[in-house]
């Protein structure tokens, strides 16, 4: 069985060679686009031997990862972000998979790094996604930033975790913060989300309490210490951040 890694980047020269160490010389393709990258990340993936495709920088990036998808031909496809790293261990675990006929996806378990350690509690970990698919049966909504892939008949369930180092430093997580709550905003302006008091406190008390008591308490995320805390505060965050993005806009739209 042929296996092809897709990848969709912008400008990651930083995480993007481990990704591809990682893989390279065991998968039969690696196929990535590039969202019109200023350092040197195309340069990169080529000495890696990787094939190439250069187009926009969308702000949801997975319409540039289902581009990758389409470009594979491969019989089974590994979607990766360049910030993960698959060990030997998933290797071995995902070769085996592959000699199966029952199944046409994989859910893959995510260590998580996060300012120095790697969350273990919070939600956080095993943090499943669907990233291993037949190729012709997985494809991406391309709708929300936090979305899996669909895939066609049944899905099984790997062990081995992927390496994912998500967030090195709090400047990287707080810009990736602002991409999703740009994201969350624009959502709710397609969704016509009605500009009122009690939208406002959905978004702006009620679901940012239930996020936080969820992940810090309920999950257990203050056993990953003052990394646990960062965590769920900041994630509980997006929710105001994005209405209030929103409200700007709307207000922003009808003076203009």
């Amino acid at each position: 069985m042929r296996l092809s890694i897709v990848l969709a980047v912008h400008n990651e020269e930083q995480h993007l060679p481990e990704c591809l160490k990682s893989v390279k010389g065991w998968c039969d393709e690696i196929v990535m686009v590039d969202g019109s990258s200023t350092d040197k990340t195309v340069e990169i993936a080529k000495q890696f031997g990787a094939r190439v495709l250069v187009t926009d920088n969308l702000p949801l990036f997975h319409i540039n990862k289902q581009k990758a998808i389409d470009a594979a031909q491969g019989d089974w496809i590994l979607q990766l972000d360049a910030d993960e790293r698959v060990t030997p261990e998933l290797q071995a675990e995902i070769n085996a998979a592959l000699q199966q006929n029952e199944l046409n996806g994989f859910w893959i378990p995510r260590k998580n790094y996060f300012l120095g350690r790697f969350l273990v509690k919070g939600g956080v970990y095993p943090d499943y996604t669907l990233r291993l698919y037949r190729r012709g049966k997985g494809r991406l909504p391309q709708k929300d930033v936090h979305e899996q892939a669909v895939v066609a008949g049944q899905s099984g369930y790997l062990v081995h975790p992927l390496i994912h180092m998500s967030d090195t430093t709090f400047a990287k997580y707080w810009m990736k913060h602002q991409r999703y709550t740009d994201l969350l905003a624009r959502q709710l302006a397609e969704n016509s989300k009605s500009f009122s008091p009690i939208t406002a406190i959905e978004y702006v008390v009620v679901q940012p309490i239930y996020w936080f008591l969820l992940t810090f308490f309920r999950h257990l995320g203050f056993l990953d210490s003052w990394q646990g805390f960062v965590f769920s505060f900041y994630s509980a965050l997006r929710y105001p951040i994005g209405y209030l993005k929103y409200v700007r806009n709307k207000i922003t739209r009808r003076t203009s």
